[in-house]
């Protein structure tokens, strides 16, 4: 079976400090390139409109930390970079107890956390903290904050990888590559990506659809992206999905798009039904990229995925989001999921009866010839057969069949196995 090592590479990139631009993002980005040389780099320039923003300056970073009088230093970024607010500017003085608590961040309902903090489009700084070690270290009048950055002028890095097909119609995958050491919210969606990358490369080399692979910089790096591609995309996505948290082996987690019910969510669904932990979020509940594929005059036909949802999990957003979170086994069962889905796609998901008027399944063993309204003779699978066949018109995908004859996906795609190798029906594509 197919089970890239996602968990090394997540491994690998985990102390990388990530934000929406500069140098952990470029590195990230080089190394899953090394992985999947499709992927091609895209960058968009400092002060650069896209839509109704502007592409900001580069974030870099050397060093911060707080002192106390005594020379003990804490919150230092070189320990864990979840310490700083992300996009503070720089300071290196002496400041009151009273001031600098203002400035200092924690969870006080998860004592042993380091929360994550940003301020991305406002010029300001802080630092982030354990309540526990909050109260260690605050003792004294006086304390020195040194914040070794600075902005410059430069680029907001994405990527995509684009295969081609024999269709121009595209399946989209998106993830964020954004943020600094959180191993399910961050690195599991990217690893995850490039996974289905290499599986759809390795299972489907004449693929019939077009796959498009996106990483960006949550919110501004997916409106960045929409703002140079939205025309052919909306000409040919049918479907797809955003990954983010895809990585724990808690829930199964879909948030719906904004019409609902579109073939994304209906692929997504059919492969997860069975699932006891499904959850389902309607689109009010979004808040990843869902929130601008999906916006009024983009609405890109996609949906969100992750296992256990952002926001969701007491270990978001914190230092307790670490590599103990996630598992191998979370990794692969999603990485199953969109294989599965991909596997599908390429067969056809629009079957057509090889026949006119109804077919004569019993010369193919597929009808014991019995009296089809003698019930004691009646075949288990006879009756999904011929309801299946009955929508089997070129026009009704097998996820709306399976809603209009009320079955189980499972059963319904064992029957379109059988009846494509039997020749009753012929597979079709979008």
């Amino acid at each position: 079976m197919f089970k890239p090592n996602m968990l090394k590479w997540i491994s690998d990139l985990f102390l990388i400090n990530r934000s929406i631009t500069g140098e952990g993002v470029r590195k990230t980005l080089s190394y899953f390139k090394k992985i999947n040389p499709e992927i091609k780099l895209i960058k968009f320039k400092t002060g650069k409109k896209v839509f109704d923003w502007k592409i900001p300056e580069e974030w870099l970073i050397k060093d911060a930390y707080i002192q106390n009088q005594k020379g003990q230093k804490f919150a230092e970024f070189k320990k864990n970079n979840l310490h700083i607010v992300g996009y503070s500017t720089p300071i290196n003085k002496w400041i009151d107890k009273n001031s600098l608590l203002k400035k200092i961040y924690t969870l006080k309902e998860y004592k042993s956390y380091i929360p994550y903090v940003t301020s991305y489009y406002k010029k300001d700084w802080g630092f982030c903290m354990s309540e526990q070690q909050k109260k260690k270290f605050f003792k004294g009048g006086k304390f020195k904050v040194k914040i070794n950055s600075k902005f410059k002028k430069g680029f907001l890095n994405c990527a995509h990888a684009i295969i081609k097909g024999k269709s121009k119609k595209e399946v989209f995958f998106s993830t964020n590559i954004c943020h600094p050491s959180m191993a399910n919210n961050e690195l599991s969606g990217p690893a995850l990506i490039n996974a289905i990358l290499l599986y759809l490369k390795k299972n489907h080399p004449n693929n019939y659809y077009t796959y498009r692979f996106v990483l960006v910089p949550e919110t501004i790096g997916s409106i960045a992206y929409l703002s140079k591609y939205l025309k052919s995309l909306k000409k040919n996505i049918f479907a797809g999905y955003v990954l983010s948290c895809v990585g724990d082996d808690n829930n199964y987690s879909i948030i719906q798009s904004r019409d609902k019910n579109n073939l994304s969510e209906k692929m997504l669904f059919s492969f997860l039904e069975n699932k006891k932990n499904l959850k389902i979020y309607s689109y009010l509940e979004r808040g990843s990229d869902e929130r601008q594929y999906c916006s009024p005059g983009i609405d890109l036909p996609l949906c969100g995925f992750s296992r256990s949802k952002y926001a969701e999990y007491k270990e978001y957003h914190s230092s307790a989001d670490n590599l103990s979170f996630i598992s191998k086994k979370g990794l692969n069962n999603s990485l199953n999921v969109f294989s599965k889905i991909i596997d599908l796609l390429e067969i056809g998901i629009v079957p057509k009866r090889t026949t006119l008027g109804e077919p004569f399944l019993a010369k193919r063993k597929l009808h014991n010839n019995k009296s089809f309204w003698n019930k004691q003779n009646y075949e288990k699978n006879l009756k999904l057969r011929m309801d299946f066949l009955a929508y089997c018109d070129s026009e009704t995908d097998i996820f709306d069949t399976k809603e209009k004859i009320g079955c189980s996906f499972d059963d319904l795609v064992s029957e379109y196995k059988l009846l494509l190798k039997s020749g009753v029906i012929k597979s079709g594509h979008y």
